[in-house]
């Protein structure tokens, strides 16, 4: 097994040390995390759905 494939993390983590990153490394950290933080906000919008949609039934 390659020693680059044992030593680098699969995922990122918050904190973790990216001092030893390549520009290349960290453009892609950064297109990983601006693709989780637009699933993130697509899960918020929709429970907001779910929400409102729960608060129109039980209207009174």
């Amino acid at each position: 097994m390659d020693e680059d494939q044992v030593n680098k993390p699969k995922g990122h983590e918050v904190g973790m040390m990216i001092e030893t990153m390549s520009v290349e490394e960290l453009e892609a950290r950064i297109v990983l995390l601006n693709d989780e933080i637009e699933r993130l906000r697509a899960a918020i919008a929709a429970r907001h759905q779910t929400r409102s949609a729960a608060d129109s039934v039980f209207k009174f």
